[in-house]
């Protein structure tokens, strides 16, 4: 059920995650579409004794759900797939492309630059076409090509200021160039689909890229002798690892691991979503090609590669807490404060702080979501006695 933004609303007897960490018995007061520090007397109080209320959720890497593509969409079809994932307690969403025809993705950027622009959505991620044809995935090999700093820039400018981040290959011919080129004009280059050695990779983290994408899937392996780009991005901290927690990608254990080398600081969960995200079991397109969902996991119909996710972030938040036993305040950090931070909107998102949009998500005891509140509107209210 959604509602309207309330003047003033106090919500009690939760615990609260902060960024110090858990208050038992905490109190988050909201007025209008921010959090305050104080209520006045007449505030509505909503006793949330025995649930727990942290920062909405904040996805950095998401090509869509509700039966809904951010790539290939109409506008309202976007909204629909923003929507969904609220509905999922992702407050804040960045909207990634797939491999496709430099025009197309640009054209695709001037849009969603539009609903970036409304505050609809926190920004634009290019994943592809500058990726490994050796570490494709789910991306059209015909449409793949070198990262040439001045295609890399075309689509830039085509997002007229929302572009956050491009996923690169950044062993191939322009990859350093582009990834230099990014660092400047402040957009995050992401080290992903990649078939690099350890050497090339740590080249690529010198010359400037922050971020690793997917971690663990499209790239080579940890090998003995050939430790690989996994082994780099592990070992350097300004390097943040995404991380899709959802059964499928990673072994609980690999997940760990992860963990255990990065710290919490330094780990973004993601749901790399398509279309069936909330949505079901079928056929659907990603780009040109063709997927089946078939028990919840996406493959490519032609030779069946793992093709994105239908995983939504509350879902990936209580496997990280009840599966993988990670701290709570540490699956806060990595699913809203330290993407937050990545996408530079950790002033207004991420955390529960006074002056901050009233962001949040409420889980019952066993970390199901039961409210979504953004910017002081509820769009789920939690039911309470």
């Amino acid at each position: 059920m959604a509602g309207r933004a309330a003047d003033s609303t106090v919500l009690a007897g939760a615990r609260v995650v902060l960024p110090t960490g858990t208050v038992e018995d905490g109190r988050v007061t909201v007025e209008s579409t921010r959090i305050s520090d104080s209520a006045p007397e007449d505030a509505r109080v909503i006793g949330l004794t025995g649930h727990w209320v942290v920062p909405g959720f904040v996805d950095m890497h998401n090509h869509g759900g509700g039966g809904a593509s951010f790539t290939s969409g109409t506008v309202d079809e976007v909204l629909h797939g923003i929507r969904t994932h609220r509905e999922h307690g992702t407050t804040t969403l960045v909207a990634s492309t797939v491999t496709g025809e430099m025009d197309f993705l640009a054209r695709r950027a001037g849009i969603l630059s539009e609903l970036v622009e409304q505050g609809d959505l926190a920004g634009i991620h290019f994943e592809g076409p500058f990726i490994s044809p050796c570490r494709k995935g789910a991306h059209s090999e015909q449409l793949l090509r070198y990262p040439d700093p001045a295609e890399v820039r075309k689509l830039v400018d085509a997002g007229r200021g929302a572009a956050r981040m491009v996923t690169l290959a950044t062993e191939l011919p322009g990859g350093l160039d582009s990834v230099r080129l990014l660092a400047d004009l402040g957009v995050i280059a992401a080290i992903g689909h990649t078939d690099a050695t350890y050497a090339q990779t740590v080249e690529a983290i010198d010359a400037g890229a922050t971020v690793a994408t997917h971690l663990f899937n499209a790239m080579p392996p940890i090998a003995h002798r050939e430790p690989g780009p996994i082994t780099a991005l592990l070992e350097d901290d300004r390097i943040t690892v995404e991380l899709i927690n959802d059964g499928t990608h990673l072994h609980p254990a690999v997940l760990e691991l992860a963990y255990r080398h990065k710290g919490a600081g330094r780990v973004a969960l993601i749901t790399d979503a398509m279309d069936a995200a909330g949505f079901g079991d079928g056929l659907y397109d990603l780009g040109p090609l063709a997927v089946e969902v078939r028990d919840g996991v996406a493959r490519l119909v032609e030779g069946g590669s793992i093709a994105g996710s239908t995983l939504t972030l509350d879902t990936a938040f209580r496997r990280a807490v009840t599966i993988d036993r990670i701290p709570v305040e540490d699956v806060v950090r990595s699913i809203s404060a330290n993407p937050a931070r990545l996408l530079g909107v950790d002033d207004r998102v991420g955390s529960l702080e006074p002056g901050k949009d009233a962001d949040l998500v409420v889980l019952d005891e066993e970390f199901v979501l039961a409210g979504v509140m953004r910017k002081g509107e509820w769009i789920i209210e939690p039911k309470t006695a």
